[in-house]
């Protein structure tokens, strides 16, 4: 007898309201196409880490998290175009990411949150163990500050007497093919700091790390004026998009 009235009142509800029924159907049904792609790709990263990612599929997961309502796969693969790889996208102008058609000034935020946060990884990487026995690690923060800039900057590393990272300086930034530099004013910080060995560090915004002439003019000027103070200048990088030069290395100092 109680069975009754409830079959009864069931269909009533589905008779009233058909449309109600069929939105609800057809809404788990509707599930975006690119739900799928992005539980893939997690687990992808989950499973295989991010080495087996490319550089386009790394960039999506990092923009999951600012556009949650959309595929994500066309606007990375438009950035990954624009700039030419991951870590040229991260390090790009914030204004020239938000150009981009589908990114904005959200996508510009996030990115260069994500580069600040590899920064200081690897800075504080480098500043815990002596510079000369972390050379890569100090070369990779290094490329990743420097690598992507446009225009030409002259950063020193100050360290102490174990060879341990006190302080870096940006002390010359100049046009996309000079940064002046006074080794007076290196000396200076240099002596401000206490500091008892130099690294000195450029970038060639053209892309090729090979020194020229005024590079290593201006290495020999530093390095005759902290001799007299036995400051010593363990190195001077170059920086270019695809690889780094090291002066001593090259014989050049």
């Amino acid at each position: 007898m109680s069975e009754g009235p409830a079959r009864s009142r069931s269909k009533s509800l589905k008779e009233v309201s058909p449309g109600l029924f069929a939105a609800a159907s057809g809404e788990a049904a509707a599930k975006p196409h690119f739900h799928d792609h992005r539980e893939r790709l997690r687990h992808r990263f989950e499973t295989t880490g991010a080495a087996a990612l490319a550089d386009y599929e790394l960039l999506e997961l990092l923009l999951f998290r600012v556009i949650p309502r959309r595929d994500t796969k066309p606007l990375a693969k438009a950035l990954i175009d624009r700039f030419g790889d991951f870590a040229a996208v991260i390090a790009a102008d914030p204004e020239q990411i938000a150009g981009v058609d589908g990114a904005g000034p959200a996508v510009a935020r996030e990115l260069k949150i994500v580069q600040a946060a590899v920064e200081r990884s690897l800075r504080t990487q480098a500043k815990r163990r002596p510079a000369v026995g972390n050379w890569s690690t100090l070369v990779d923060y290094c490329r990743l500050a420097l690598q992507h800039e446009k225009q030409e900057q002259f950063r020193v590393l100050f360290l102490d007497v174990k060879n341990q990272i006190i302080a870096d300086e940006v002390l010359g930034e100049g046009t996309i093919d000079q940064a002046p530099v006074y080794p007076r004013e290196v000396i200076r910080r240099a002596l401000g700091h206490g500091a008892a060995a130099l690294v000195l560090v450029h970038n060639h915004p053209s892309g090729d790390p090979t020194p020229s002439g005024a590079d290593q003019s201006v290495t020999r000027d530093i390095v005759a004026a902290a001799a007299p103070l036995s400051i010593k200048i363990h190195d001077h990088l170059v920086i270019g998009r695809h690889g780094v030069a090291s002066l001593r290395a090259l014989g050049m100092m």
